[in-house]
């Protein structure tokens, strides 16, 4: 008997020696891209459904641009408002406003003549005590008043003369500039009303409908991208060591009835919930690192998100 017990025993306990095969559990997933509303405006319609195919630039729903498009008017108002000031300022005054800045200056000069006369009357009429002396200051107030018209009246002559100022003229490009940026800035939030799809994918949700009116931030569609879905997996720090970019791995999918393949994408350069005091001893062995393994087999790109999966190093 002990001749046949010895046989079986080395088996059973070469057996038991036997490593395990490492397993790591998982879910698959997709990449996916969130489109958030740029403004809150009511949602007019949707141009594809869920679960549609698009391509990069193809528009998924175009919400209200009204206010958006009244906003644009005013502020391209205001643009060539600026640009008339500054092509104002550049081309000098016209030939009909010296000639009025002329005339005022020969009206100025008019009225301070005939009120330096007036003054003189009443200054003699004043000497002979034949009016108030409260009646002469009246006229030397009137002759005051008509040599500031004057001097005023040949400043503004003498700046039409002169020109326009370099600092004035820097200020009008300066305030063209800044109305030619805001109208800019406003013609693409306006493009923005329209929700385009950035890249090819697969239209995963479109939580708002028609009518709608979703908060400024708020994901207004998610596609789901690229050409395969990935296995989201954790992989224990005893593993970590012997994996690199390009691994390959053999995956068991829930509801899936044969084994499919797929290679290491990316692993986590740090461990996750797990601080950075606890690396030692008997903690190390709870340490896991995210990875993504990206499936080869084209079945692959028909599989939603969200099916549990276990993977296995590729012998």
């Amino acid at each position: 008997m002990n001749r046949y017990f010895l046989p079986i025993a080395v088996c059973l306990l070469a057996a038991c020696s036997k490593t395990p095969e490492p397993v790591l559990l998982g879910t698959l997933e997709w990449d996916r891209i969130s489109l958030p509303a740029e403004a809150s405006e009511p949602v007019l319609e949707l141009d594809v459904a869920e679960g549609a195919q698009v391509k990069a630039g193809d528009r998924l729903l175009r919400l209200d641009d009204r206010r958006g498009q009244a906003r644009l008017a005013q502020a391209v108002a205001e643009q060539t408002q600026t640009e008339a000031r500054l092509s104002e300022l550049m081309h000098g005054a016209r030939p009909e406003e010296l000639d009025a800045a002329r005339a005022a200056v020969a009206g100025a000069e008019a009225g301070q003549i005939e009120a330096q006369k007036q003054y003189a009357r009443q200054a003699d009429l004043a000497a002979k005590q034949l009016v108030a002396r409260a009646t002469l200051d009246t006229f030397r107030a009137t002759l005051d008043r008509s040599t500031a018209a004057l001097v005023s009246a040949h400043a503004q002559l003498d700046a039409l003369l002169h020109g326009t100022r370099a600092e004035q003229v820097g200020q009008a490009d300066a305030a063209m500039q800044a109305a030619k940026s805001a109208a800019e800035t406003l013609r693409l939030s306006l493009a923005k009303l329209d929700v385009r799809a950035p890249r090819d994918g697969r239209v995963d949700a479109l939580p708002f409908k028609p009518g709608d009116q979703p908060p400024v931030g708020a994901s207004v569609a998610s596609l789901l991208v690229g050409a395969a879905p990935y296995a989201r997996v954790f992989v224990p720090s005893d593993l970590r060591a012997s994996l690199r970019e390009g691994h390959k791995f053999v995956l068991r999918v829930k509801g899936v009835d044969h084994d499919l393949h797929a290679h290491l994408r990316s692993i986590a350069s740090e461990a996750s919930f797990t601080p950075y005091y606890a690396l030692t001893g008997d903690d190390a062995s709870r340490l896991v690192y995210r990875a993504e393994l990206l499936l080869d087999d084209a079945e692959a790109a028909n599989l939603p998100a969200g099916l549990p999966l276990e993977a296995r190093p590729a012998p």
